[in-house]
């Protein structure tokens, strides 16, 4: 009895690190969250404009109204979430999965949190497209909430 339940769940234990170590190796998958990273470096540091960088030029982001463009975002971002020079909150990553969707496209799904400076912690989950470029991984279209 001990056999058919415990070898089975062994394995599959196995099988499950197994792939999820396939999974973190992906040069990709790698590159993608290390550009995350940075962004999230770059909004902690107060460098708004590196942190756009993240961002294509024809970038959208979804609204409640529907999907706006690349000044719209840069827009909320200096006005919701920026006192000045700095953030009104610190910015993290976690929980980042990517998916690709094809040689130069891929799907990063994940979880951010803002914290600090003595305002309630706000955190949420997102959805992000995004496109290899000359550049590197950039995000195609964001969908946080």
């Amino acid at each position: 009895m001990i056999k058919k339940v415990i070898l089975p769940l062994l394995l599959s234990a196995i099988m499950f690190q197994a792939n999820a170590q396939v999974k973190d190796s992906n040069p990709k998958a790698a590159a993608i969250i290390a550009a995350m990273k940075k962004s999230e470096n770059d909004w902690n540091t107060g460098n708004l404009e590196n942190f756009m960088k993240m961002y294509t030029d024809s970038s959208t982001m979804m609204y409640p109204t529907g999907p706006v463009g690349l000044g719209t975002i840069k827009q909320l971002y200096e006005t919701k979430y920026f006192n000045g020079k700095m953030p009104k909150q610190n910015l993290y990553y976690t929980d980042m999965k990517v998916t690709m969707l094809g040689e130069n496209y891929a799907l990063l799904t994940g979880k951010f949190t803002l914290s600090g400076n003595s305002l309630p912690e706000r955190s949420g989950v997102y959805s992000l497209v995004m496109v290899f470029t000359k550049d590197g991984w950039k995000i195609l279209h964001d969908h946080s909430g």
